[in-house]
């Protein structure tokens, strides 16, 4: 069922330029259906901030739920903006007093850029437990990507990540390790999923915090794990919502990166995400960044379009049928909860409905 556009957000023009169904908020009003509003802490940096509210926005939109969903996007005052991103934010984003004050029936937290190891010191830490804390007690589910994921790990399971020493990116296969969960049901045994990052919580840290793993792979390491309810926190260590070209954005700016000296090296290529024949063209191409680097010219565009056309999709079918079985399972559960505080029975905090 359609996303409601209930604000003049863009991503809701963006997206009926894709073809997504947007409801106008007028129209909306007019249909009896029920509605299920999720939350969205984007917490990405200036650079990736609409394109990730747009990510999520589209799994949100493409779930098959009979529902219609309301999407809050906020973030956090203690992230650091430019004067382009925050003008974004004041326009289009919501306070966590008004989140709080009206609720919410699921959340998604989004990775964010950190400045140096340790979580604990970043400038978000607190606001971000604040967030997670109000969450575990009033949201149905709550799901964690990436760094969010580290830090719900660390402060509420005591299990730090640990530095890979390297940048793990590219696309990898994945097995489904739990077939009975609902969060996996109709999933193809093995999937592919993005993944971008310096850090890693393996296996035997999920499980020593008492919390099931549902799909892993042998290369990346655990992707999708849930808490020890099975529910109310749903981790996710790689990036399903990435667009086809996400990865190769981020590949152009390391290797920007590069040219202006941020880093020494020049970045490697992500894993099993660029043909053989964009290799050679990339090859090309970092010759002529090298050279102008070295003359200290402009840095040379990239053949972005030539690129892209060549770059596969495995993982988004997935990433949907994971979201829509999330939703799916939030719709169930808000449901069951209405029709027990309707009878006067008390909540069990049984969110699969398994002990009802």
């Amino acid at each position: 069922m359609p996303l409601v556009a209930h604000s003049t957000l863009p991503t809701f023009d963006r997206l009926r330029q894709e073809g997504e169904t947007v409801l106008p908020g007028d129209v909306a009003l007019q249909q009896q259906i029920r509605e299920l509003h999720i939350g969205l802490l984007n917490m990405m940096p200036d650079a990736a901030l609409e394109a990730t509210e747009r990510q999520f926005f589209r799994l949100i939109g493409e779930s098959n739920q009979i529902a219609q969903f309301y999407v809050h996007p906020f973030t956090l005052t203690a992230l650091p903006r430019g004067s382009e991103a925050q003008a974004h934010i004041d326009k289009y984003y919501e306070s966590f007093d008004v989140i709080k004050a009206q609720g919410l029936d699921a959340l998604i937290i989004t990775g964010a850029n950190v400045v140096g190891p340790e979580l604990s010191t970043q400038a978000f830490w607190e606001p971000l437990i604040e967030v997670i804390d109000w969450a575990y007690e009033n949201v149905t589910s709550t799901l964690c990507s990436c760094l969010a994921t580290h830090a719900v790990m660390e402060f509420r399971y005591r299990q730090k990540r640990y530095p890979l020493g390297f940048k793990r990116w590219g696309v990898y296969s994945h097995r489904v390790v739990d077939r009975q969960h609902p969060l996996v049901n109709g999933v193809n045994t093995r999937f592919d999923v993005p993944h971008s990052r310096f850090n890693q919580i393996d296996r035997q840290q999920f499980e020593a915090a008492g919390l099931h793993v549902l799909a892993e792979s042998e290369e990346a390491g655990v992707h999708l794990a849930v808490s020890e309810d099975l529910f109310r926190l749903v981790f996710f260590q790689g990036h399903p919502e990435y667009d086809i070209i996400s990865l190769l954005k981020e590949y152009k700016r390391e290797v920007k990166r590069y040219f202006t000296s941020a880093i020494n090296e020049y970045p490697p290529f992500p894993d099993n995400y660029f043909s053989l024949k964009s290799q050679a063209i990339l090859g090309e191409y970092q010759k002529q960044v090298e050279l102008a680097r070295e003359q200290h010219v402009d840095l040379p565009a990239m053949p972005e379009a030539l690129l892209g056309a060549a770059i596969d999709n495995t993982w988004h079918d997935t990433a949907e049928a994971v979201i829509n079985n999330w939703i799916g399972k939030v719709y169930q559960t808000t449901n069951i909860d209405r029709r027990l505080a309707f009878q006067g029975h008390v909540n069990p905090k049984d969110p699969l409905g398994l002990k009802r």
